[in-house]
């Protein structure tokens, strides 16, 4: 069985150490270099003491001369704007690159509206946005893919086989999203404190969060409509997780019935998106860990307005797992290959 050899730019942070939790269960993945610039010259297990078993690997610094030459895929989990830079550096190697960031989510010019100048916009054109689910033709030829962010995620796919079936009006779609402390990384932050988050709800970046362009430009992308979305993200007192509901207007008079079946069909052939029973709605708990995405949905009584409900685990499926779903399918293995894992529970 070939093993390929991977490398991860930015191990330190919390989708860095879920990249190496699992792939260290992937059967065919060999972790063989580890970049974190503020613990240049630390053993892993110093910085993570829970993965100090898996793998036994000092951490270096970003340059990238020093990404051995037999290396085959590149995880980049880095700030925005730090992973252009480099990624601009390896491009022309043999490898596959996957971005964890920002930086190849967006066209250019909307790019510098939520970012400013792009570090290296002449690759833009080149990068694959990933969700596995809607883009895996395209994933498998990709050499550079932009894993979504993870409330991107969380509203996508639910929404797109509804748009895409003309069940959902593309205007005046709301999405409410409420994420763990975990999604704003582990950097320091009076924000995230426990005294600051423990028994509080609250929005924030109400209006000008960064994810809604890429909301809009991912479900128009692949309606090859326009769609709008009001975005409201909220931080709850939870470490992981996120639960998105979603409101929307039907085009005509649908009910729930008929909006799960077009969910069901549409992710038939998906292993990580699980469609709730009529009347059973998702919660974070039960994917906590995992690669799934649970939805559930209802209609009201006169299938004029639906309500749909999406729970991921935002370092997950909303990063770090969907990205290994999408190296596998740039490598041609199976796409569940590595993160067949039941969540955990409790």
């Amino acid at each position: 069985m070939k093993k390929f050899n991977v490398c991860i730019l930015g191990a330190s942070g919390y989708t860095g150490a879920e990249l190496i939790r699992l792939l260290h269960g992937h059967p065919q993945a060999s972790i063989s270099h580890l970049t974190a610039s503020r613990h240049v010259g630390r053993a892993l297990a110093e910085v993570f003491p829970h993965l100090g078993e898996i793998a036994d690997l000092e951490l270096s610094s970003s340059d990238p001369s020093l990404i051995p030459d037999d290396t085959d895929v590149v995880f980049a989990a880095l700030p925005h704007g730090a992973s252009a830079k480099l990624i601009e550096e390896i491009y022309e190697r043999d490898v596959r690159i996957i971005d964890l960031g920002a930086d190849f989510r967006l066209m250019e010019g909307t790019y510098r509206d939520w970012y400013g100048d792009h570090p290296c916009a002449h690759l833009l054109e080149n990068a694959v946005y990933g969700i596995p689910e809607l883009s895996a033709a395209r994933i498998s030829e990709a050499k550079l893919v932009a894993n979504p962010g993870c409330y991107p995620t969380s509203s996508i796919l639910p929404l797109a086989p509804l748009l895409k079936n003309g069940l959902v009006e593309t205007e005046r779609i709301i999405i409410d999203s409420k994420s763990g402390a975990s999604g704003a990384g582990r950097n320091p932050s009076l924000d995230l404190h426990f005294c600051e988050i423990s028994e509080g709800m609250k929005a924030y970046k109400v209006g000008e969060h960064r994810h809604t362009p890429e909301i809009e430009q991912g479900l128009s992308d692949f309606l090859g409509d326009k769609v709008e979305v009001v975005f409201t993200p909220h931080l709850i007192p939870i470490s992981r997780g996120i639960l998105s509901t979603i409101y929307v207007n039907l085009s005509d008079s649908h009910g729930t019935r008929e909006l799960l079946d077009v969910l069901g069909q549409f992710y038939r052939n998906s292993p990580f998106v699980r469609i709730l029973p009529e009347g059973t709605f998702p919660n974070t708990s039960s994917v906590r860990g995992s690669n799934f995405c649970d939805i559930g949905a209802r209609a009201n009584p006169e299938g004029k307005t639906a309500i749909i409900v999406c729970a991921i685990d935002n370092l997950v499926k909303g990063a770090s797992g969907q990205a290994i779903q999408n190296m596998n399918i740039m490598l041609d293995l199976p796409e569940s290959l590595g993160l067949e894992s039941a969540p955990l529970y409790p």
